[in-house]
């Protein structure tokens, strides 16, 4: 998708699975590969034109006919306000069926990131089996989906800036209880709160001058799951992850690449 930042007249590529496989390239990952759906217009054209620039491998997306998603963005003291796009995008209209092909791709990777965005849910059990899985709930925490969900994944992210402590720990102990390694919440200036069912971890933000917090949580889990696949322990990992989210906030759009509307 394309974020359109329409006080500035100008657009960036952009999405949760497309930020943290972007971010995880430059956290020093040996290989990132995104699948995903590209829409038949030149904002699709210029996606891939940015991920190929960032050595993110896209061979096995889809191309469709139908246009790029275009959420608006106002930008509001720094952190952003979303307004409605064009309807029918790609992003909208189509879903991913996960083939045998696709999977002998992800078998060859350590960690599968995906999101309670890409429709996806299906093909976790499968994907599950052959890889690590890291799933971005974002604010989603209906018992039903958590349930649905959380038996097949290493790692779970969500968004929990309203969220107060006890809400947070209760929802942390849940996730894991249902199966799910590493749980995570991030909370914006809060900073974030990780269990990994032995221990809770209470993470900082790292302060810095805010231009745009556009992805700032996508490169927190890029961040995290960089380190902690690498072997860093939780709280390194942790302090990584703010770190490339203290950076991006610093960047405009979720990873830069601006272009004009």
């Amino acid at each position: 998708m394309t974020d359109c930042y329409v006080d500035e007249g100008v657009y960036f590529p952009g999405g949760n699975a497309v930020n943290v496989a972007v971010n995880c390239k430059k956290n020093g990952a040996e290989k990132v590969n995104y699948i995903g759906v590209f829409g038949d217009d030149e904002r699709a054209d210029y996606i891939k034109e940015c991920l190929a620039k960032e050595g993110v491998e896209f061979k096995r997306s889809r191309k469709v006919c139908a246009h790029t998603a275009q959420p608006r963005v106002y930008l509001k003291d720094g952190d952003r306000v979303f307004g409605p796009g064009p309807r029918d995008s790609c992003q909208h209209l189509f879903s991913i069926k996960i083939v045998a092909e696709d999977m002998e791709v992800i078998r060859d990777f350590d960690i599968c990131h995906t999101s309670c965005f890409s429709n996806l849910e299906y093909e976790l059990p499968a994907i599950s089996e052959i890889c690590q899985v890291s799933f971005d709930f974002s604010e989603r925490r209906e018992e039903d989906y958590l349930k649905r969900t959380c038996p097949y994944l290493t790692f779970a992210f969500f968004s929990g800036s309203e969220m107060e402590e006890r809400e947070c720990e209760e929802l942390l102990k849940k996730v894991h209880g249902l199966g799910t390694k590493v749980v995570g919440i991030t909370r914006g200036s809060k900073g974030a709160i990780f269990y990994d069912g032995e221990k809770i971890y209470r993470q900082g933000i790292k302060p810095v001058e805010v231009v745009d917090t556009m992805g700032a949580g996508d490169s927190f889990i890029a961040g995290f799951l960089t380190a902690y696949g690498d072997g860093k322990t939780m709280e390194e990992a942790l302090d990584y992850g703010a770190e490339r989210s203290a950076l991006t906030c610093m960047v405009r759009g979720g990873f830069g690449y601006p272009h004009k509307a």
